[in-house]
């Protein structure tokens, strides 16, 4: 079978299109025929080498910890999935991707696929959908009536972030470029701060209960995120380079965010797809043979919106 690998970390010219042989499930595993999976920036961070402590690959590794697709196989121990479920899932990102047409995965962390996406779609939500869950609700514990400040707004978790939050009843003010406006305000932001000309403290003038921090911005930048909290909030941090700061004179915490898989809330996103109350984007759909290219153009700051990789299907 086809899969993109890497035998040593480097520039996205590591990358390889090969053949390598068809995975065995193993116990408590299942096999996945791949319809897509997906690029998220993690993943060139894995392949340059810069993520090896957190996350210690087996080289030669296959990126892409994004799945969508259907059971082929089962390993010993599997019940309450069959051969023929089409399913999606957040796969270990110390393990072997979804860059192939074939990925092993653990039964346990995957969830039905959503009914009304097309199957290959349904991998643009794992990663960015999960981490907009767990920065809103599990960290920063928002709930109806709060207001949250979602700096970055226009990328990919962003974008679930923002719908995320109105549905649960917030007041959403969102940070974007002129690019990413249009499309912020379609998912629900209130109010819109476009940071090219505008300073972020400058422009939210009352207090906000949670601020999100999606973007790379200036360490003094971020910095001063925290003044704009009302005592007893938080800041969320997904930006790994940089720690959140907190302020514990006036009761505001900093919280870095470093997202997990969890079959039972990517489960309340695909009811929430199917419901008609969550969007999923996607900006582009790449062949598997395009994956290097694709890890170059994201090096170049040239990718923007969710992109999906899909295999071979024969």
């Amino acid at each position: 079978m086809k899969a993109v690998r890497f035998h040593e970390y480097g520039d996205p010219g590591v990358l390889r299109h090969e053949d390598v042989e068809l995975p065995v499930p193993g116990a408590g595993e299942v096999r996945i025929q791949v319809a897509a999976t997906s690029f998220n920036s993690v993943d060139g961070n894995i392949r340059g080498g810069f993520m090896q402590g957190p996350i210690p690959v087996v080289l030669p590794h296959t990126p892409g910890i994004d799945v969508s697709g259907t059971i082929d196989a089962l390993g010993e121990g599997v019940d309450g999935i069959a051969v023929g479920d089409d399913v999606i899932g957040f796969l270990p990102m110390d393990r072997p991707g979804a860059a192939v047409q074939y990925v092993l995965a653990p039964a346990d962390i995957l969830t039905p696929a959503p009914k009304s996406l097309p199957l290959p779609d349904a991998a643009a939500l794992p990663v960015v959908g999960l981490t907009a869950w767990q920065a809103l609700f599990d960290h920063g514990k928002l709930t109806a009536g709060q207001r949250v400040l979602i700096n970055g707004a226009g990328g990919a978790v962003g974008g679930y972030a923002v719908q995320l939050a109105k549905n649960a009843g917030a007041h959403v003010i969102a940070t974007a470029s002129p690019r990413s406006g249009e499309q912020v305000r379609t998912a629900g932001a209130d109010e819109v701060v476009d940071h090219t000309s505008t300073e972020v403290t400058a422009s939210v003038t009352e207090p906000v209960d949670l601020v999100l921090n999606l973007a790379p911005v200036d360490p003094a930048q971020l910095a001063a995120l925290p003044g704009l909290i009302r005592p007893g909030g938080v800041l969320v941090n997904t930006t790994v380079w940089m720690p959140a700061p907190s302020d514990e004179e006036h009761d505001v915490r900093g919280v870095d965010l470093f997202v997990r898989s969890d079959a039972e809330q990517l489960a309340r996103l695909v009811a929430l797809i199917d419901g008609g109350q969550l969007r999923v984007d996607v900006a582009e759909r790449v062949p598997l043979a395009e994956l290097r290219a694709l890890h170059a153009r994201a090096a170049e700051g040239a990718v923007h919106g969710k992109v999906i990789v899909f295999p071979p299907t024969a």
